[in-house]
């Protein structure tokens, strides 16, 4: 039997049908298998999907991650496969996160998204739509999507969540007082899991500062990296090893020169009071 080999690096659906391959093999079954777990699907349709020659459905995803016990993994990426309004190259990168066994993140401006309240993020949207850089509809389904893909925090086994956010970050009263006090506290519950560590970059670190720009590094269970930025038009998924490296590079640098995960968490909390009501 001819085995067609794909590189889930390659596009968003090939990723999708290496995640469905993958987690098949894991439990020994053959696709005729799988199918009648999903509820009678045909051994030549989920070849079809794990190849890449065929797309599928929202139920065919939710009924392969109910088979595999996997929360939403392959839902999530079926979303990011398909929504719109979003920059180029963002749905990419969050069907390659639904994936992801570690997720470094430096956030320069924002709180990153997987980490933001709803209140949070309706405030950043609602601010895009008076400035007319997208529509209500369009900012309504950011919003949807992105509370989509926090729900990988919430699985059994969540990612390794490292985010580095700028001391500018947790005093920038986004949405006003209400809202970034909630976001703060957010940022607090959420320091105490065992599978996120926040630091936050302080003033001081200045120029020193190794990224100017959101930065996103992406480990894989079998270790291999993908790296990912934006500017204010476009999304950039980096898979060149040589640069892929240097962010890693720079990204242990900018761990260690930031504050410590206890000194960040007081910062927050400071900040927080600080936040007159």
């Amino acid at each position: 039997m001819n085995r067609r080999e794909l590189d889930p690096k390659s596009s968003p659906r090939a990723a999708f049908g290496a995640q469905l391959r993958s987690s098949r093999e894991a439990r020994d079954w053959t696709q005729g298998e799988l199918g009648e777990r999903m509820g009678g699907y045909s051994d030549s349709y989920i070849s079809a999907v794990e190849t890449g020659r065929k797309s599928t459905s929202r139920d065919f995803a939710r009924a392969a991650d109910k088979a595999f016990g996997t929360g939403q993994t392959l839902e999530l990426m079926w979303i990011g496969l398909r929504r719109k309004g979003f920059i180029e190259g963002f749905p990419e990168h969050a069907a390659q996160e639904a994936r992801a066994a570690e997720i470094r993140i430096f956030e320069p401006n924002m709180v990153p998204g997987l980490l933001q309240t709803r209140a949070y993020a309706t405030a950043l949207e609602a601010a895009a739509v008076q400035r007319g850089s997208t529509t209500p509809d369009q900012a309504e389904e950011r919003v949807k999507f992105l509370a989509t893909r926090q729900r990988l925090l919430k699985r059994p086994t969540p990612p390794l969540i490292h985010a580095v956010m700028d001391e500018s970050v947790i005093r920038r009263p986004v949405g006003g007082l209400e809202t970034m006090h909630a976001q703060l506290d957010h940022l607090a519950e959420l320091a105490g899991r065992p599978h996120v560590l926040l630091q936050v970059a302080p003033y001081a670190l200045a120029e020193h500062a190794p990224f100017r720009s959101v930065i996103t590094l992406l480990t894989f269970a079998d270790r291999s990296v993908v790296g990912y930025t934006e500017s204010a038009e476009q999304g950039y998924v980096v898979r060149k090893d040589e640069t892929v490296r240097d962010w890693e590079r720079a990204y242990d640098r900018l761990q260690v020169e930031a504050l410590t995960r206890a000194a960040s968490l007081d910062l927050i909390r400071k900040a927080r009071k600080e936040l007159q009501q």
